[in-house]
């Protein structure tokens, strides 16, 4: 058995716990642990067992089967390995691609995963210059005022929508940011009918981002791409131009994702 104990200056021993009880149960296989057999092997009381469990429970990554009770690993870090063999295949299919994009128009490429309709940023290529666009990687961005998120969102039904919305809410990033939901449903009727995605400023100042979805085999959306570049340094016909380029190259990737050549 591998040497669990946390060391004496560790920085948050409560977070160390909690790894360490989803480490044991992992161990423990399909059967699960008792109460009892779980806080024997963490090595802590039977009731900051319990309320350890509880918590992790809460969030998805413990199951807690009743009577019992016993434990098990949660659906939610099922989830999350979905998420990581999605990233993997995600970002080697289509880094290829946004590297051309980069080149052929100078302007920063970004590949986002569709995380329950939320766009999640997992790639950047960044454009030529001395501007960068340092959006964080590995997060929910706003599904409302991006391009990626837009035409993430275009491809749900409308329940999933209202979900999404709600979730999020729409809250206003500048004073282009779409914040009613009647006037967001017709953007959603637009990004379906041209394919693209277009966040006029609608998250920062000065900036423009064009996205356009990802489908996999199933086709189902995995994410989208997109390219974003600065409001002074493009005219309207340029983002038309860039949205049919985006959702192009979109389409390379879903083809390959779909197992065509």
């Amino acid at each position: 058995m591998p040497n669990r104990s946390l060391p004496q200056d560790y920085p948050v021993k409560s977070v160390g716990r909690a790894l360490e009880i989803l480490e044991i149960v992992a161990d423990a296989g399909e059967g699960g642990l008792s109460l009892t057999e779980l806080a024997h092997q963490v090595k802590m009381a039977k009731s900051s067992t319990s309320s350890a469990a509880r918590t992790l429970a809460h969030f998805g990554l413990l199951h807690i089967e009743q009577p019992g009770p016993r434990y098990h690993l949660g659906f939610a870090l099922l989830r999350f390995g979905d998420l990581v063999s999605q990233h993997t295949s995600l970002s080697k299919i289509a880094l290829p691609l946004l590297h051309e994009l980069t080149e052929q128009t100078g302007l920063t490429a970004r590949l986002a995963m569709n995380d329950d309709g939320y766009p999640v940023f997992i790639e950047r290529v960044d454009g030529r210059g001395a501007v960068r666009f340092h959006a964080t990687l590995g997060q929910r961005e706003s599904p409302h005022a991006t391009g990626a998120g837009k035409v993430i969102l275009a491809q749900l039904d409308a329940i999933d929508v209202e979900r999404v919305l709600d979730e999020s809410g729409l809250p206003r990033h500048t004073a282009s940011t779409i914040t009613s939901p009647e006037e967001f449903r017709q953007e959603l009727d637009r990004v379906r009918l041209v394919g693209f995605g277009v966040d006029n400023e609608e998250e920062s100042e000065g900036i423009v981002c064009v996205g356009a979805p990802i489908f996999d085999h199933q086709h189902h959306c995995a994410g989208a791409i997109s390219l974003t570049g600065l409001k002074a340094d493009m005219s309207d016909g340029d983002v038309g131009r860039l949205g049919a380029l985006v959702r192009e190259y979109a389409e390379r990737i879903t083809k390959i994702l779909s197992g065509g050549r």
